[in-house]
């Protein structure tokens, strides 16, 4: 699993943080559940990411 998946995939949950907290701010419940979906798409790719580094060690 290269470095640069990993920094994309803590990128990408970042990214919906503020989505999701941009989404609180300003009442948009569209936008916030948004965020809070690209959350959980890159804390599964995360996931993946140390099952994949757990069987390559």
């Amino acid at each position: 699993m290269g470095n640069d998946d990993k920094i994309q995939h803590k990128a990408e949950e970042l990214g919906g943080k503020a989505k999701e907290a941009l989404g609180d701010a300003t009442d948009n419940e569209r936008l916030e559940a948004e965020g809070r979906g690209e959350q959980t798409e890159a804390n599964l790719k995360q996931a993946g990411d140390k099952l994949k580094d757990a069987f390559n060690s």
